[in-house]
């Protein structure tokens, strides 16, 4: 046993990724995904005896095809047989909330090992679907148990949202651009130029990444410009600035305390130690917060992160944000403190070469966004990073929903300063903080607070966030031509418009 250690300590000992390009016949089904990505965590930690020992089996959420059990379809194919089987419900934010309880878990001496895996045939199912081709995958019993499930299953939107067409993400993260750039004092084409540059930047990471999905980066114009092949989606992201979830993808990880690790056989230039892991939430639904460009949630668990790390921002070497959109990055930088909130330039970020890019993948459009298992992605290229540095610090978020749900983790190849990993979710504070009313009854003058073009093909309408004279927030949409236009053109934000009792917003 290392003298020095607690054997307690939690440690990330194996990190497998696995990707599938070719549409072959037979084709990888997400649990089988996920168990080989944990015989690769298994493989390359260099120890023995990790799966079938591990006491907790955690799977992501998989959307590409469902299991009765996805945990127990998992740890039949590696050969485990765990106390306890845990999937999450839906949130990009679980993967990493699922690590830092895992952590916890080893540091009270709860668990030796503990297993995390996620998996997504999202484009093997969409090319499957479109031949009417239903796969011989794995249908379990209705007998079978049901697994402990992970997260909130609270809906994401409400009756008034829902209604007012504020439900999909590709629509609701434009708004939070949108109203970023009006905060940041940017003309229109200079956030263009803005985005398509962090965008630029991340697809220069992917290109030397091996497990990115997407490797001949394209150049900052080319990611914005709408054409046949890169499509607007909504104003102003085009197809290029969002998520690609149409991969087959899995990952996985493998925690264990030190004295398991040392049990197996896990040299000790494997070892990732985690320092620390905070999760917390913002007010559940977009309407009632207080802005559309910050995350409270986010700046309070980064607080607590670095401060239970004992670190401060400058101290990271290496950052991996979620990255689903441009406004998510930019937001989760900006909480963090990771660049200046004044950076109107964008030059806090850079691809290869720059002293801290803000993604090691690549990011959700290029190294691939296999819908919630992004995060173990990420997680595991870092510890693969980190270990190539050693003694650098590293830093992950994970964020689900509308940057609603947040975790952050905190790891290193050397141990926690303070000895231990520590652990916090700051919940009741974030609660505790102001919000916004909701009035979807207000009829007369209103405030344009931000503004998205929804495209189908061609431009179909604006949805549109507005704050009444008392400060409450009102849905519209219109689908008048002009307001269309002067959305994507001018600065809208801050301009006055009427809102009538249908939810249609004009222009004076």
């Amino acid at each position: 046993m290392a003298a020095d250690l607690d054997p307690r300590l939690p440690i990330i000992v194996g990190a497998g990724q696995v990707m599938v390009r070719d549409a072959t016949s037979d084709p990888l089904e997400p649990a089988d995904l996920m168990a080989e990505a944990l015989r690769r965590a298994e493989t390359e930690s260099g120890g023995t005896g990790l799966l079938t020992n591990t006491d907790q089996v955690l799977t992501v959420s998989e959307l590409s095809w469902k299991y009765r059990n996805p945990a127990l379809a998992v740890a039949e194919r590696i050969g485990a047989s765990p106390r306890r089987l845990a999937t999450s419900v839906v949130g990009g934010n679980l993967a990493d909330v699922m690590v830092a309880r895992a952590a916890a878990d080893i540091q009270a001496g709860v668990s030796d090992i503990i297993v995390i895996a996620g998996g997504e045939a999202t484009r093997t199912r969409s090319r499957l679907r479109k031949a009417g081709i239903e796969p011989d995958w794995t249908i379990q019993s209705d007998a079978i148990d049901l697994p402990e499930t992970i997260g909130d299953l609270r809906p994401l939107v409400n009756d008034i949202e829902n209604a007012r067409g504020v439900r999909l993400p590709v629509h609701v993260y434009p708004l939070f651009e949108v109203a970023l750039r009006a905060r940041l004092g940017l003309s229109v084409d200079a956030h263009i130029d803005r985005i398509g540059g962090l965008w630029s930047a991340f697809a220069d990471v992917a290109a030397g990444n091996s497990n990115a999905w997407i490797r001949t980066p394209p150049s900052a114009s080319e990611i914005t410009t709408a054409s046949a092949e890169n499509r607007m989606i909504a104003w102003p992201y085009t197809k290029r600035l969002c998520s690609n979830n149409q991969v087959d993808q899995g990952a996985a990880v493998i925690l264990t305390s030190v004295a398991a690790a040392e049990r197996s056989g896990v040299p000790r230039d494997q070892w990732v130690f985690l320092h620390a892991g905070t999760e917390a939430i913002d007010h559940w639904n977009v309407s009632n917060r207080v802005d559309l460009c910050s995350s409270p949630a986010l700046r309070t668990a980064g607080r607590d992160a670095f401060a239970l790390a004992g670190i401060t921002p400058d101290d990271i070497a290496h950052i991996d944000l979620y990255s689903c959109f441009p406004a998510a990055v930019q937001i989760g930088a900006i909480e963090l403190g990771l660049i200046p909130a004044t950076d109107t330039a964008g030059t806090g970020w850079g691809g290869v070469g720059a002293t801290r890019p803000l993604t090691v993948t690549g990011g959700m459009t290029f190294a691939g966004g296999p819908l919630n298992n992004y995060p173990t992605h990420g997680l595991a290229t870092m510890v693969e990073t980190l270990r190539n540095d050693p003694g650098s610090l590293g830093l992950c978020t994970a964020n689900g929903g509308y940057t609603t749900e947040h975790a952050v983790l905190i790891a290193s190849t050397t141990p926690p300063a303070a000895g231990a990993y520590r652990h916090s979710n700051p919940q009741a504070e974030v609660d505790a903080l102001p919000s916004v009313v909701c009035d979807d009854t207000y009829v007369g003058e209103v405030t344009v607070e931000s503004a998205t073009v929804v495209f189908e093909d061609v431009a179909s309408h604006a949805l549109i966030s507005t704050r009444t004279p008392d400060g409450h927030r009102s849905w519209g949409q219109s689908t008048d031509a002009d307001l269309m236009n002067a959305a994507m053109t001018m600065e809208l934000v801050g301009t006055r418009a009427y809102r009538s009792s249908d939810a249609t917003v004009a222009l004076p």
